[in-house]
């Protein structure tokens, strides 16, 4: 399974790496098909233009198995406590995307 998430979480006991990605082998993977996990609408938004793909809104849990990979949106900055940006401020702080896969 693949997923998109606002950001590098673990989500289930594990061993995972993970690692940079560019958006266009991002685009490239998530053209194959994937479960957006996306709990912010400005977060979803954002990465959809970075992306050049619509990337849906969807407040869920998942747990990621082995095997599984999520590209996560890596903010290099740490936002203020209870903070939560819009769309607009999202764009103006540092990020990555970034590539977690879950290996066992």
């Amino acid at each position: 399974m693949l997923y998109v998430l606002n950001a590098p979480v673990i989500t289930s006991y594990g061993v995972y790496r993970f690692t940079r990605i560019a958006p266009e082998a991002a685009k490239k993977l998530l053209l194959e098909g994937f479960v957006s996990a996306i709990g912010h609408d400005s977060t979803a938004r954002l990465m959809g233009e970075l992306l050049g793909i619509e990337i849906p809104f969807n407040r869920i849990t998942i747990h990621m198995e082995a095997g599984d990979k999520a590209i996560a949106l890596w903010l290099l900055n740490r936002p203020s406590e209870s903070q939560v940006y819009s769309r607009e401020e999202l764009a103006a702080v540092p990020c990555e995307l970034g590539l977690l896969e879950r290996v066992s």
